[in-house]
């Protein structure tokens, strides 16, 4: 259990936050670097807490433009800062059982991160950069990362079991839906207006674009009519049983990761590019399927009780 700290411990901790404060540099024209927690003997800077919100963002999000993703940033503050300090406290708790990350898995990671973008080390470095990290603070961020995954691996998902009656008996009570079926789904969505001609060649040209290589989300904020394209169009996970019949037709004719062709509905007309299928065709498919769903629930409940485990056994201030 992590120690409680008494009252001098935290007014030490402001005297030192004041200190910080006053040498700290402006990020931007945002403020000041500020203290906004102490979690045990560590504090949390806004300029942290900042660069937490850039590493954790969806891909959608960074993408955004400076205003836009500050905006969703402030919005989720909170819950951004809730996320951290919980890391702090894995990371603190880590260091009491020796757990660490070695340069080698560090370095794997970011050769995996590099060849699922595309990204060459120049290419890598630079778009860390434009994220506001040099390459040591970003693998810094990746190694707390590494070392939460494996604290949380030993402390909760290896003490989670799901029987074979517990998928029977899902299975049974929901034999409509044995498992959520749907697709990760971005689209682009062009209005039907009073001028089809126009309506027309925006669909023409944004099609144009992603078939001479534009990335879908670029092509997105600059013509889609839907709410999503302030996020690349990015519309999340979508079951399949909330889809209409010209959605479906056009997803079965798709592999990961391919966009349709233009296809019309009663909103407009449509291009999406489907992110990943999941759909099970077969009794075990969707048997793991029903597993995995049951296996993230468990967690996501065990989880939240040994974080909070974490949190009463500490000294936890939110500025």
């Amino acid at each position: 259990m992590i120690k409680r700290f008494g009252t001098v411990f935290v007014k030490i901790c402001c005297l030192v936050a004041a200190v910080l404060c006053f040498f700290a540099p402006s990020y931007g024209d945002i403020m000041l670097d500020k203290v906004v927690a102490v979690v045990n003997a560590e504090i949390i800077t806004w300029s942290e807490l900042y660069k937490a919100m850039e590493f954790d963002a969806a891909p959608t999000v960074k993408a955004l433009p400076e205003i836009e993703r500050r905006k969703i940033y402030k919005e989720n503050e909170g819950i951004f800062l809730e996320n951290l300090i919980n890391l702090k406290l894995i990371l603190q708790s880590a260091k009491m059982a020796n757990i660490g990350a070695g340069e080698a898995e560090i370095t794997q990671t970011i050769k995996d991160i590099s060849a699922k973008y595309g990204l060459n080390e120049d290419a890598f470095k630079s778009a860390i950069a434009k994220e506001g990290f040099t390459l040591e603070e970003y693998k810094k961020k990746l190694a707390e990362q590494i070392i939460s995954s494996k604290v949380v691996d030993f402390e909760v998902r290896s003490r989670i079991v799901v029987t074979e009656k517990e998928i029977a008996d899902y299975m049974l009570k929901n034999k409509d839906r044995a498992a959520d079926e749907g697709y990760l789904i971005s689209m682009i969505l062009v209005k039907t207006s009073a001028d089809p001609a126009a309506d027309s060649e925006k669909v023409k040209a944004a099609y144009a674009m992603i078939k001479a290589g534009t990335p879908f989300a670029e092509v997105a904020k600059q013509y889609s009519d839907d709410a999503s394209a302030r996020t690349g169009g990015d519309k999340g996970f979508v079951k399949k049983a909330d889809l209409s019949k010209e959605f479906i037709d056009a997803l079965s004719k798709l592999k990961n990761g391919e966009v349709s062709e233009p296809f019309k509905t009663a909103g407009g007309t449509h291009i999406i590019k489907l992110d990943e299928a999941r759909i099970y065709s077969t009794a075990d498919a969707r048997k793991d399927a029903v597993k995995n769903k049951l296996l993230s629930e468990k967690f996501e409940r065990a989880y939240k009780s040994w974080i909070k485990g974490l949190r009463q056994g500490a000294y936890v201030e939110i500025r």
